[in-house]
């Protein structure tokens, strides 16, 4: 299956019928008077949360969406038929955005959660309602009005617990695949993991969490540069990122500066994102000699002033990542516990979670207003849409 998480489409609801212009003829009926009914109203255009779907691919190749138009009135005082709604799936986790005011119309973050995204045409009144004591005859009705027609933006981002993050080829790949049925690709070159991948951990009957590996960040990325700015958005979905840092690169550069740029760029993407919690996982200690491990991380841990929690793993062996995903769970399950019974604790959740979304709006509108400038139209030449995106369970 193809991935796909940004797509525009339009959306019109249906006109409203027209009321009728009609009067009463019957056989031994005289004076019969006005009996116009009214159109019926136009249909909505809603979108629902659908968990079956997990790109928006269906909108690549379908970008006009329309409900149908209300019927007219009829003689007799009989109504017009309404126009049917509407209703297009969507994958939970889609925002939605008006293309024309950058307004962001609604966040669809629940199974069956239903949206208005434009709404129908009234009808149209008959003539039987213009009826009086002064004019027993009225040709008056009034049309139905036009529905609704708005430019959308789908922005879809993952629905995961974790989130991974780090330079490209830290290891994050291995590490989903570790713990996880999930098989992202695995390869010695950077920028090997392009989409978004998804890992159901599963730690016992039901004792699970959903994992989020994304493409690696590098400098500038909260910029544009590589591949960040189109995946730093699928972060704000998680509640604990997980920081991997490879302490052994391959090019030999310092694993410290590489965390720092990666911190770097969160902060300047979100601030609010860089408040989330996040563990420092170092990776691939199996490529030092084993007498060098322990005074390797703990320098790395000193020289980043590292406060919260450090693991210490190597991902191709899945020597450490049981201990991690044990870690992990026990914390997600504290925590929404904590959401439960603590209403405080809850709405500073919501608000972290509000400001995440401010701030990766207001990065989506900065991008879509570089790319309306000509000069910039050619900037962009990554295509998403040849990817592909897989969601396995751990059997």
């Amino acid at each position: 299956m193809q991935f796909v998480d940004e797509s525009s489409i339009i959306v019109e609801a249906g006109k409203g019928g027209n009321g009728c212009l009609s009067f009463r003829r019957e056989k031994y009926v005289p004076k019969g008077g006005p009996d116009g009914g009214d159109g019926g109203h136009g249909g909505s255009v809603y979108l629902i949360g659908d968990d079956a779907l997990n790109t928006l691919i269906d909108f690549k190749y379908q970008r006009f969406y329309k409900a149908q138009n209300g019927q007219s009135g009829m003689g007799r005082q009989m109504s017009g038929k309404a126009g049917e709604d509407l209703h297009v799936k969507v994958p939970v986790g889609t925002t939605v955005i008006d293309e024309d005011t950058l307004e962001v119309i609604a966040d669809v973050t629940e199974i069956g959660q239903v949206v208005l995204v434009a709404q129908g045409g009234r009808r149209g009144l008959g003539n039987i309602h213009f009826k009086s004591s002064t004019n027993r005859a009225p040709r008056r009705t009034t049309p139905g009005t036009e529905g609704e027609r708005r430019n959308l933006r789908l922005e879809m981002k993952v629905m995961a617990d974790v989130g991974l993050l780090g330079m490209p080829n830290a290891g994050k790949s291995t590490l989903i695949r570790a713990v996880s049925a999930a098989k992202p690709k695995v390869a010695n070159y950077p920028f090997t993991t392009l989409v978004p991948n998804l890992g159901v951990v599963k730690l016992g009957m039901h004792e699970h969490f959903v994992m989020a590996d994304v493409p690696g960040l590098i400098e500038g990325a909260s910029d544009g540069a590589g591949l960040g700015l189109r995946f730093l958005k699928h972060l704000t979905r998680t509640r604990l990122l997980f920081h991997v840092v490879d302490v052994a690169p391959f090019d030999e550069t310092d694993p410290v500066e590489a965390a720092e740029a990666i911190i770097h760029e969160l902060g300047e993407f979100s601030p609010a994102l860089s408040e989330l919690p996040r563990w420092l996982v170092l990776n691939k200690l199996d490529l030092l000699p084993e007498e060098e491990r322990e005074a390797a991380a703990d320098a790395i841990v000193s020289r980043l002033g590292w406060e919260g929690p450090v693991f210490r793993i190597s991902a191709i062996g899945s020597d450490g990542t049981d201990a991690l995903a044990q870690a992990a769970y026990r914390w997600l399950t504290e925590q929404r516990r904590l959401e439960n019974e603590d209403e405080d604790a809850a709405e500073r959740v919501r608000e972290m979670r509000e400001r995440m979304e401010e701030e990766s709006v207001a990065r989506t509108e900065a991008r879509l207003g570089r790319k309306r400038k000509p000069s910039d139209q050619d900037d962009d030449d990554f295509d998403d849409d040849d990817y592909d995106v897989e969601v396995e369970y751990a059997p």
